[in-house]
């Protein structure tokens, strides 16, 4: 059912209707949506298939879809406001503008840009797995960037990172003051009369037009309902905003046409200049395969320019569990499109989009499809075939080091946050935010979740410290192997807890003090000073050095000495009282 028509445009588009179709079985699709901008208007909107598999219900023009990382030009433009307004500049480094960002290291602090950021050239890659399905804040997110470190040096290669824009969300609410939603809804969002756009699923599900996501059941071609990814707040600026065709025609006609809706420049020319602009060259993957169609990708901020054909092409994507997104237009051809695909496993938005624009431009019709079914059916096989191999390479009849209690408790990482291993009815579980998988002995202290298609797999491998103890596990993660560290409980850090332990300990006639600094961190002064870090009750670690702890010897409740262990032996150091 068409719900916009242009004459012109419906002629053009002869034999599109059968092609997808042909798709939509081809392909197990569930639902697209498809529109298009001609000259400022909306002049045709199309759904194929359904918007809710179960219930039949139909794709229309208001139909509302997250749009995923097709907020990242929404951002991108409004760090453009602050730019033209003197807040910001893109070439200047960001801590100049926001003291309180922090990256790896004085190197990146003082060279990271916001162009930088938006252009995911800072050589830090994804983490994804940090933000997936967590309740982060914004803030917290933004308090992260810390602790990753680059792969590469800056500005020497393209690697996407959703939490660079989640970043760049959150400088404009330090320098604005109000909150990234806000400030869009103000400057983007009311004078394009997106009225029906919104930022949650929460809001999104108090409307009767919304999507529902359906997937293929892995090695089958059942669809199936999966749960709407709820967690997107804290990342929101990469990916949380949700629109629908008529809302984004808005969003599509003010960037086709300098900025200017309805006669009104609501985006400066040069801010719709600037995120255009190449920022960073992009590797050219479909070339890899021999197909020449699309050539020079660059990404700019927040959207990429490749030449389609001969045509300059400006486009993203934007990708969720369950939908995908993509938005382009062709600035000379001043056409644009907007393409929303349901199930992970549907027909590439890339392709349909390349193929609007064949028939759009009177060109003849690649098989984009054809080409991507030979990859799909070679990826399904190789996938089933691998997994039906999990187990090989399993080390037979051999048991954990420990007891299972002992590989039991929060492990944290500083980037990554705490996951839980637990017990119940002597079965192991694995708990990363609202993740939740059970846990099975793979070989020695290797435990494996089960393989979720939904979720994913995990595979720890614990360690022990020098005290033969289960201390860690290394597991991969994002682009890594990633260290977890046993927590220890948090009582044992209280300013009351840790207070008992100050003081003054003698060797001799050489003094040793112990000291409590900003009420939860003991040290035992020195140059420099040795911070003690909380274990067991009464028993630290220091970070420099794994086989040394310092144990605190109690009698009738009160510290009379401390023990230090390490390899050469165990010491005993008497507390001096004598100065009370």
């Amino acid at each position: 059912m068409a719900f916009a028509q242009d004459a012109d445009i419906q002629k053009k588009l002869k034999g599109f209707d059968r092609e997808m179709a042909k798709a939509l079985k081809d392909w197990n699709m569930p639902g697209v949506g498809v529109g298009i901008v001609k000259d400022g208007k909306l002049v045709f909107v199309k759904g194929y298939g359904y918007r809710d598999y179960e219930k039949k219900l139909p794709i229309t023009a208001n139909t509302l879809f997250p749009i995923a990382s097709n907020t990242k030009l929404f951002t991108a433009t409004a760090v453009g406001f602050l730019v033209n307004e003197g807040k910001l500049d893109w070439d200047k480094p960001i801590k100049t503008y926001v003291p309180a960002i922090q990256f790896y290291n004085n190197e990146l602090n003082n060279t990271i840009t916001i162009r930088d950021m938006l252009a995911h050239r800072t050589g830090v890659t994804r983490h994804d797995l940090i933000w997936f399905k967590s309740t982060f804040t914004r803030n917290e997110l933004f308090e992260k960037l810390k602790y990753l470190e680059p792969a590469q040096s800056l500005r020497q290669g393209f690697l996407y990172n959703n939490l660079m824009y989640a970043a760049s969300g959150h400088i404009i609410e330090i320098i604005e003051g109000k909150t990234w939603e806000s400030y869009l809804k103000e400057r983007i969002f009311g004078p394009l009369k997106m009225n029906s756009t919104v930022f949650s699923i929460g809001d999104m599900k108090k409307q009767q037009d919304i999507f529902v996501p359906f997937n293929e059941k892995r090695d089958t071609d059942v669809l199936y309902q999966i749960p709407y990814l709820e967690e997107t707040e804290g990342l929101g600026p990469a990916g949380s905003v949700i629109s629908n065709i008529n809302d984004l025609s808005h969003w599509l006609s003010a960037l086709m046409n300098k900025g200017i809706f309805e006669g009104k420049q609501v985006i400066p020319e040069a801010v719709v200049k600037a995120t255009m602009e190449p920022s960073i060259v992009l590797k050219n993957g479909l070339l890899d395969q021999g197909f020449t169609e699309v050539l020079n990708p660059v990404y700019g901020m927040g959207r990429q320019s490749v030449s389609y054909r001969g045509h300059q092409l400006v486009l993203h994507g934007g990708d969720l569990p369950g939908i995908h997104s993509q938005i382009s237009y062709m600035p000379q051809d001043n056409v644009g499109v907007i393409v929303f695909v349901i199930g992970d496993h549907s027909f590439s938005y890339n392709s349909i989009t390349y193929n609007i624009y064949e028939h759009l431009l009177g060109l003849s019709v690649t098989p984009w499809s054809e080409r991507g079914i030979k990859n799909r059916d070679a990826g399904k096989k190789l996938g089933k075939e691998g997994r039906a191999k999990a187990m090989e390479g399993q080390v037979k009849n051999t048991k954990p080091s420990h007891e299972l209690t002992d590989y039991m408790g929060d492990f944290e990482n500083d980037a990554y946050g705490i996951i839980n291993i637990s017990q119940k009815d002597g079965q192991l579980f694995f708990t990363k935010y609202k993740i939740q998988l059970p846990m099975h002995h793979f070989h020695y202290d290797r435990f494996d979740t089960v393989n979720d298609e939904e979720v994913g797999f995990y595979s720890l491998n614990y360690q022990t410290n020098p005290q033969g103890e289960i201390d860690r596990f290394v597991v991969s993660m994002d682009e890594g192997e990633v260290t977890f560290a046993k927590k220890a409980d948090a009582g044992l850090s209280t300013e009351e807890t840790l207070k008992q332990y100050t003081g003054t300990y003698k060797i001799g006639t050489s003094k040793i003090e112990v000291v409590l600094k900003n009420k939860n961190h003991l040290f035992i002064a020195g140059s420099p000073d040795l911070e003690l870090i909380p274990y067991k009750p009464h028993l630290f670690k220091t970070k420099e050095y794994a086989d040394f702890t310092i144990e605190f010897i109690l009698e009738n409740g009160k510290v009379t000495a401390m023990k230090q262990k390490d390899g050469t032996g165990e010491y005993e150091i008497k507390k001096d009282d004598s100065g009370k």
